[in-house]
């Protein structure tokens, strides 16, 4: 920020001493504009010395993905978005036939059980019977009376959530990738933290009279944000950062008038 170009001094008008039209030595006061020193790099210093960079929704050292910042200003947004708790989607993979202390493959193995009879079709209706559980948890928590015009208005914008704390809540989960032992999920979930989507995983594997582990957890969309808004390490500049600020501030304006208003 500090190399990049700055913007034009500020002007301010004095009154300087010039000669007189009738000469003779005599001086007379004429009004100039001139920049303030107070500007200048020289008088100032640089003029970023600290930046207050606050993080969205965390991701623990296993996990990948979207993760939100937010830069001056921008923490203000950051909790003005978490207050319209947003949905946030992951990918999560599985490997049935084994599990570990903390439900991840690269954990300390406990067990290794037998999957040949896990199908895809029985994977499904676990992961149906597990969303319309979570849906259940999603109506109370939202505190809306479903039988008002006002949880039809929030059906139809999408909008019925949980607006305070409430438990991890799986608002859809869908059988992605299937070739055993190997297994792919796509979850959209509230209030979730990466460790309980492995936890998921390993009791998707009991569930089927197996075990089954999490290799791995990617989240693709935070509320607004997907992974197309995300910058690589490759793009870490300011020119890059200031480009995808200006993308995405329609998009969480749109948001916040669409949600808090």
């Amino acid at each position: 920020l500090n190399a990049a170009p700055e913007r034009a001094p500020r002007q301010r008008v004095r009154f300087l001493p010039s000669p007189a039209p009738g000469g003779g030595g005599a001086v007379e006061l004429v009004a100039a504009s001139v920049p303030v020193l107070a500007d200048h790099p020289l008088v100032r210093g640089p003029r970023f010395r600290k930046l207050k960079i606050g993080a969205g929704h965390r991701l623990d050292v296993k996990a990948s993905g979207v993760f939100v910042l937010g830069i001056g200003h921008g923490n203000k947004l950051l909790g003005d978005l978490y207050n319209c708790h947003l949905t946030k989607v992951y990918t999560v993979g599985g490997l049935f036939g084994k599990a570990t202390d903390d439900f991840s493959d690269t954990g300390n193995l406990i067990e290794k059980t037998t999957f040949d009879h896990i199908t895809r079709e029985k994977l499904e209706r676990i992961l149906a019977v597990i969303q319309g559980t979570n849906q259940k948890a999603l109506l109370m928590y939202s505190n809306i009376d479903m039988k008002t015009q006002e949880a039809y208005e929030l059906a139809v914008k999408g909008l019925i959530r949980p607006m305070g704390k409430s438990p991890p809540i799986i608002t859809a989960i869908r059988c992605l990738q299937f070739a055993l032992p190997e297994f792919q999920l796509e979850i959209h979930c509230l209030h979730e933290t990466q460790q309980y989507l492995r936890k998921v995983v390993h009791e998707i594997g009991l569930e089927l009279k197996s075990s089954a582990v999490c290799t791995q957890v990617r989240r693709t969309r935070d509320g607004v944000f997907t992974v197309d808004d995300a910058l690589p390490r490759t793009q870490w500049n300011l020119q890059s950062i200031q480009e995808a600020m200006r993308n995405c501030q329609l998009k969480v304006e749109t948001e916040l008038e669409k949600t808090l208003a």
